[in-house]
């Protein structure tokens, strides 16, 4: 998971909000406004009391850190600006005046700690309950299936997401590893509904249907009756799902059968380092899941069979990635990204990619982002027949 700005320590929770250009240990921004705050005091006249960035110190540590660490830059606080008043002799009223506004701002620093505090556990509980959502619509599939190892990547495009309208799916059947990677219209609560219907479909037919069109069908079946399901007016309904099916068939080692449903078309890298984008047949273009009806002869979606030797790579993906932009609205080239590139794992590959990615964007993404990877052993495969007992992780 990434990071979000939480440490664990040895005898007990140290709490760091992330807030990037105001940096670590926590207690050094304070700190330094208590210095500040003490300078312009010595500089100025003595009737002069700045008292600034004593209470910036004291609201920035309630923000940022501990209620112990908070309780501790107030004492500091209040004991500096005692010290202060006191050597700069003004008025008795005048001090009592300021400590009382001191002490004011003090508690105030202290309620605001315990107001965030109490928003960082039901933020970590959200958070929980989203990894458990993830793992039961999009279950990490095994490290491996016979000579083929595959590595999955979901990147949620809104803070603090775990889970949108994009999917993956990799399943060990009769027929051979048979995979999906969807993208379903929307976003939200609806979009993850419209996920688990596919990805529910996708394992049922995987497992019976011997053809992979017959697969791809069987999960637009499932897509328009959800739709059916929710049409409550006139007029046709929106839900539709763009998809990508791929198998390596346990009748032919060493190849790949693809069913593309209206999405970005698969890759593959070979063990030489070529860049193939694996589009379907001239006369087998389809359109996405749930709108197949509106063509008169719809497509089969059909690539291939497509040559999978021993070293090559296969990467599954949603739009996410290539539709990435930067400051400048350019797109995210896949195909200069991968150039000349040697992966030893699939994992390798999903990492470099996020990694581009990252970089191209600047940390900010405007879609989800999910990732399947599948390679063959460069060396002869560790069970014979092809496919195997899926490794424990």
């Amino acid at each position: 998971m990434h990071g979000d700005g939480r440490q664990e320590t040895g005898g007990g929770r140290t709490r760091v909000r992330a807030i990037p250009v105001l940096g670590r240990p926590p207690w050094l921004l304070p700190l330094l406004l208590i210095l500040l705050g003490v300078a312009v005091n010595l500089l100025t006249p003595n009737r002069l009391f700045v008292g600034a960035p004593f209470a910036a110190a004291v609201l920035f540590t309630a923000s940022l850190w501990t209620l112990r660490g908070t309780v501790y830059t107030v004492v500091a606080v209040l004991t500096t600006e005692v010290v202060l008043l006191l050597t700069s002799g003004p008025p008795a009223d005048e001090v009592v005046v300021r400590m009382a506004t001191n002490a004011t701002v003090a508690l105030l620093a202290l309620v605001i700690n315990q107001v965030l505090a109490r928003s960082d556990v039901d933020l970590a509980s959200a958070r929980r309950v989203a990894e458990a959502v993830q793992l039961a619509v999009l279950p990490v599939p095994p490290g491996r299936v016979g000579d083929l190892r595959i590595a999955v990547r979901y990147e949620a495009a809104q803070a603090h997401a775990r889970i949108g309208g994009d999917l993956y799916g990799a399943q060990r059947t009769p027929h051979g590893l048979r995979m999906m990677v969807g993208d379903v219209r929307g976003k939200g609560l609806g979009a993850v509904g419209t996920v688990t219907v596919l990805l529910g479909a996708f394992r049922e037919a995987a497992e019976t249907e011997e053809d992979l069109v017959a697969v791809a069908d069987r999960v637009e079946h499932a897509l328009l009756r959800r739709a059916a399901q929710l049409q409550t007016g006139p007029g046709r309904s929106e839900e539709f799902a763009t998809a990508v099916f791929a198998e390596a068939p346990a009748d032919a080692p060493g190849s790949l059968r693809l069913v593309n449903r209206g999405h970005p078309p698969p890759v593959l890298l070979t063990g030489e380092g070529e860049v193939r984008l694996l589009e379907p047949d001239a006369d087998a273009y389809a359109l996405p899941l749930g709108l197949g009806g509106l063509a008169g002869a719809p497509g089969s979606g059909r690539t291939g069979p497509v040559a999978f030797p021993p070293g090559s790579l296969l990467l599954l993906h949603t739009d996410g990635l290539t539709e990435a932009r930067n400051a400048a609205g350019v797109f995210y080239d896949l195909a200069e990204g991968l150039r000349e590139q040697r992966f030893s794992e699939p994992a390798a590959l999903l990492d470099h990619l996020l990694a581009e990615v990252g970089a191209h964007t600047g940390r900010h993404r405007g879609d989800d982002m999910a990732l399947l990877a599948v390679m063959r052993d460069p060396g002869p495969p560790e069970t014979p027949g092809g496919l195997g007992t899926p490794a424990r992780r």
